[in-house]
C-alpha cells in the first residue's frame, strides 16, 4: 500500500467504500512463510516442464483471443472431479475470488444480501461491498462450530439471497457435516436463494469423500467452489472454479468479462490437471505435517482446532501478538487473524513445520509458563 491511500478522501469514491481497507496479508521476506495457506512444496520438475511446453505452444497464438469458453479446461476439471459432472457443470475464473465475485454479481447486487458465518474468509464482505451486496455477518458457537440449528435460525431471520458456507472454514480449518449443508440448502432454496459451499481446501480433509460435490444432483441452487491454488500448488497461476447446474454457468456468462481467462492461464491449468497425480502427491505429506502441528501444540497446552485444511488454527495464547512477533523475529511468518488468543499457521514442508514448532515451543516455555 502506498501513501496515495491518504489522498483517497479527495476522490469521488462511492460512499459505501469510504473508510474501507483493502484485503492483504503481510508480505514479508523471511525464511519460513506460513501465513497464507500456500502449498509450500516445490513444483515437481516434470510438471514444470509440461507447463512450460504448453505455455510455449500457447505463446504462438497470443496475437489471437483465447478460447472464450475454455472448453478443454472445463473437460479436464470435470474429469478430475468425477461425480458424474460434465464440462457443462463447470466454470472457471482467475482464482476463486473472481468466481465468488461473479456469483455475487449475478445473484447479489443492490437490494440483495449475502450471509456467511464469522469468523470466516475475510474476502466475503469485501466482495459484497464491491458488488453492492449487503453482507450479513452470521455468528458461530463459542467454539466456532456451526450447527444446523444455529445456521437455520439466522437464515430464517434474515432470508439472505446468498449463503456462503466455507468448508473447511478459513481461518478455523473445520469442515461442516453434510447434514448442515443439506438443511441450509433446503431452507434457502425454499425462497429461491443460492447456497455456495466454498471448498478451497477440500483435498486436505480428514475424510475427502465428505464433500459438497456429492450433494449437487437435484439441487439447482447449489454451487460448490474450488481452487487450484492450494492442493495443486498453483497459487501464482490464479485459477478457481465452481461446479453447479448448467443454468448457473449460463447465468455467470451474463457478467463475465470477455475472454477473462488468458490462453496462458488455460494452458497452465490444463497441463497441471493432466499431471495431477504428481502435483497431488504432496497432499498426504501436508496432511501429516498438519496433524503433527495439532499434536505438538496440544502437547504445549495450547488449543489447536482439529483441521480439515492445510493449516491449523490454535488458541490458548496469552498474547497472540507477542507470539506472532517472536516467531517473525525468528524468521517464521504465521497469520494473525485478529482473533484474541489465536493464530493460524500453514502446514509446510517437514523442515518448515519443524522450524515453526521449535520456535513456538521456545516462546511458550519462555513467556507463557
Amino acid at each position: 500500500m502506498t501513501n496515495s491511500m491518504d489522498s483517497l478522501s479527495a476522490l469521488p469514491l462511492r460512499d459505501d467504500l469510504r473508510g474501507r481497507s483493502p484485503y492483504g496479508a503481510p508480505m514479508i521476506d523471511v525464511p519460513v512463510t506460513l501465513n497464507v495457506n500456500e502449498n509450500t512444496h516445490p513444483m515437481p520438475g516434470e510438471v514444470v516442464d509440461a507447463i512450460s511446453r504448453d505455455v510455449a505452444a500457447a505463446a504462438l497464438t497470443l496475437n489471437r483471443y483465447p478460447d472464450r469458453e475454455f472448453s478443454s479446461l472445463r473437460q479436464e476439471l470435470a474429469s478430475y472431479l468425477g461425480h458424474g459432472l460434465t464440462a457443462e457443470n463447470l466454470w472457471a475464473a482467475n482464482g476463486s475470488n473472481e468466481i465468488l465475485q461473479q456469483i455475487m454479481q449475478v445473484f447479489g447486487g443492490p437490494g440483495r444480501s449475502v450471509m456467511s458465518f464469522v469468523p470466516t474468509y475475510s474476502m466475503y464482505p469485501l466482495l459484497a461491498d464491491g458488488t453492492n451486496t449487503t453482507f450479513i455477518a452470521g455468528y458461530r458457537a463459542e467454539d466456532y462450530s456451526l450447527s444446523t440449528e444455529l445456521a437455520l435460525a439466522q437464515i430464517q431471520e434474515h432470508r439472505p439471497n446468498i449463503v456462503i458456507l466455507c468448508s473447511p472454514n478459513n481461518p478455523t480449518g473445520t469442515g461442516l457435516e453434510l447434514g448442515v449443508i443439506e438443511a441450509v440448502y433446503e431452507a434457502v432454496a425454499a425462497y429461491n436463494g443460492i447456497v455456495v459451499v466454498d471448498e478451497a481446501y477440500a483435498e486436505f480433509a480428514q475424510d475427502r469423500s465428505r464433500n459438497a460435490l456429492t450433494l449437487l444432483s437435484g439441487r439447482p441452487n447449489l454451487i460448490v467452489t474450488r481452487t487450484m491454488s492450494k492442493a495443486f500448488a498453483l497459487a501464482g497461476a490464479r485459477l478457481g472454479y465452481f461446479a453447479a447446474a448448467p443454468a448457473v454457468c449460463d447465468a455467470v456468462r451474463l457478467v463475465r468479462l470477455p475472454y477473462h481467462l488468458s490462453a496462458v492461464t488455460q494452458a497452465t491449468a490444463v497441463a497441471a490437471l493432466r499431471h495431477r497425480q504428481q502435483l497431488l502427491a504432496n497432499v498426504d505429506d501436508i496432511r501429516a505435517q498438519r496433524d503433527r502441528i495439532v499434536d505438538h501444540l496440544a502437547g504445549l497446552g495450547l488449543k489447536p482446532a482439529v483441521s480439515d485444511s492445510n493449516f491449523v488454527f490454535f488458541g490458548g495464547l496469552k498474547d497472540e501478538k507477542a507470539a506472532w512477533q517472536y516467531l517473525l523475529d525468528a524468521g517464521v511468518l504465521v497469520r494473525d487473524n485478529g482473533i484474541p488468543g489465536y493464530l493460524r499457521v500453514t502446514a509446510g514442508t517437514e523442515a518448515e513445520t519443524s522450524a515453526f514448532l521449535e520456535h513456538m515451543t521456545a516462546y511458550i516455555e519462555t513467556f507463557e509458563r
